[in-house]
């Protein structure tokens, strides 16, 4: 049986901070046979950017400086993401035995290993067949349809994921709203999403109840312990690893020069 290190933040924490983590553990993943897997939070509501997205295009960067929204840009391809009251999961690893050396056949595993967690939470969910070609080539944000291979309830989506893929190498990572609010990611939105548009759903809404973090975090774990047939140990940021994560949020992640910067099409990002 294999081995994954497993972090669950307990603290919810910035938006550059949280993607410069991230960044880190895929770092950490090419140079060691290691699989990490993360669950975190969102100090704030922050709209995050796909790799390849132009921010004046996708997000209302007026709106959200008016209303304390914090706007980053992802490693990972994908569409604007409004990380706001939900479960935040990241999976890091070169491992090719285990995920297969293509993106779609790791993020389809991923995916099995998620629904699994969530039928143990009770929802009925399954994988999208097909992606809508006007939101594959459009500028909508990523909860607006599921895309192939993402969960979806009835047609509305509950779990949105993006990827980066270096050879075997792959950091993929993924909201799932505890609760939703279409009016505040249709604000965010540009140019001007109408949330009636929005086909998203929440586990609060799927199960009829509240659910916070705690209660999604241990059975979607358990639910890749399943899948994958893996066991967990806890992994602790390093002094060495904090350090290393510090430079990449000072560098990149904080930085305006990233987040707004004219962007370029990487070949393996979803």
């Amino acid at each position: 049986m294999k081995t994954w290190q497993l972090i669950v933040e307990p603290e919810p924490l910035a938006g550059p901070r949280n993607m410069a983590v991230d960044e880190h553990l895929f770092n950490l993943a090419a140079s060691s046979p290691r699989t990490f897997l993360r669950f975190y939070q969102w100090e704030r509501p922050t709209a995050s950017l796909g790799y390849s997205q132009d921010a004046a295009r996708v997000v209302d960067s007026a709106f959200c400086a008016a209303n304390g929204i914090a706007i980053v840009r992802r490693m990972t391809g994908g569409k604007l993401v409004l990380h706001h009251r939900e479960v935040t999961y990241s999976v890091a690893s070169a491992d090719a035995s285990l995920f297969t050396g293509t993106l779609r056949d790791s993020y389809r595993l991923i995916s099995q290993a998620l629904l699994r967690g969530l039928a143990i939470m009770g929802v009925r969910a399954r994988l999208a067949e097909t992606s809508p070609p006007a939101y594959l080539k459009g500028t909508m944000p990523c909860f607006a349809f599921p895309a192939r291979d993402e969960i979806e309830i009835d047609g509305r989506k509950i779990v949105g994921s993006a990827q980066k893929r270096t050879g075997p190498l792959f950091l993929q990572h993924g909201s799932i709203p505890l609760e939703k609010d279409e009016a505040l990611l249709a604000a965010v939105s540009r140019p001007g999403e109408s949330e009636d548009s929005l086909g998203m759903t929440s586990l609060s809404e799927a199960l009829s109840r509240p659910v916070d973090f705690d209660a999604a975090v241990g059975p979607l774990i358990q639910g890749f312990a399943d899948s994958f047939a893996i066991a967990f140990e806890r992994y602790d940021l390093t002094a060495p690893d904090k350090e290393a994560v510090r430079a990449l949020e000072a560098a990149k992640y904080a930085s305006e020069a990233w987040t707004f910067r004219s962007p370029a099409l990487p070949p393996s990002s979803r």
